[in-house]
């Protein structure tokens, strides 16, 4: 099937007609989280990099098409797009308010709030003794969640999941690895980079091997335990890459990183240790 033929299959406007403006939101934010999820898919098995991808969820549904997907994930993005486009006109109808705004329920919901600072313990390669990373809350939003780290002038930006989209030049940042829903035993793919530098990329596979409850400087966290391991290359520099990395189910925030590897720039230990609230 050529991506052309591909058309958006309707859905039924009357499963949504007693939804509320919150509710059709988050459903359309779970429609395009899994239709982003099934054109990675897609994009892999061709060994491409063509997604179309703003921040999040907030994609460019032509750009799906293109991938030219075989006849189950065809139909499968028909479905999506066309309970897209219910969702959206549903929305028009009721006079929803078209913000990106978390809900005062969905915030409350998270273990971090604006302006609260999060202190890292952190080990590299390059440093010898334990240093310090943080991230201060710039906003957190239906589309992205944004940090300021250090003193970078541009910011962290992931989204509800804990995938890295933007990150100041020279930060290691995660790609394409986090899913909706995280249980035991999940099998994950994604990348690891760092940010600004072409040539410095890790292809990972992970597993889910633990969940639970942890709690930090006085806040609870819901958390996902994924051993990594895949190859890590820079430049001319190629080895294994194995570890960890430790994610709050709600927000996507870090909680813990712990990976290895020879090839430079991809052995680093990161731990949260402190949560500072925002001042009043």
């Amino acid at each position: 099937m050529r991506s052309g033929d591909v058309r958006p299959q309707a859905a039924d406007p009357a499963e949504f007609a007693v939804w509320d403006c919150g509710r059709l939101a988050d459903e359309a934010d779970a429609v395009q989280q899994r239709a982003a999820d099934l054109a990675y898919t897609v994009d892999d098995i061709a060994g491409r990099n063509i997604v179309a991808l703003g921040v999040s969820v907030s994609i460019f549904w032509p750009a799906l098409f293109a991938l030219r997907p075989n006849g189950h994930e065809a139909q499968e993005l028909a479905q999506l797009k066309g309970r897209y486009e219910a969702l959206k006109a549903a929305s028009g109808e009721r006079g929803c308010p078209q913000t990106m705004e978390l809900t005062p329920e969905h915030l409350a919901a998270l273990p971090i709030a604006p302006g609260d600072r999060l202190v890292y313990e952190e080990r590299s390669a390059t440093r010898a003794v334990s240093g310090e990373w943080t991230l201060q809350v710039l906003s957190l939003r239906r589309d992205a969640f944004e940090f300021r780290v250090d003193a970078a002038p541009t910011p962290w930006r992931q989204d509800r999941l804990g995938n890295v989209v933007a990150a100041p030049a020279g930060q290691l940042e995660w790609q394409r690895l986090f899913r909706p829903g995280l249980a035991l035993g999940d099998v994950l793919n994604g990348e690891l980079r760092i940010a600004g530098d072409p040539y410095a990329r890790a292809l990972v596979r992970g597993q889910v091997v633990a969940t639970g409850q942890q709690k930090i400087a006085g806040r609870s966290f819901d958390v996902a335990v994924i051993e990594l391991f895949g190859e890590a290359q820079n430049a001319e520099v190629s080895s294994r890459l194995e570890g960890a990395i430790v994610v709050d189910r709600a927000s996507g925030l870090l909680v813990r990183l712990d990976i290895s590897s020879a090839t430079p720039g991809f052995r680093l230990e990161r731990r949260l240790v402190g949560v500072q609230p925002a001042r009043p």
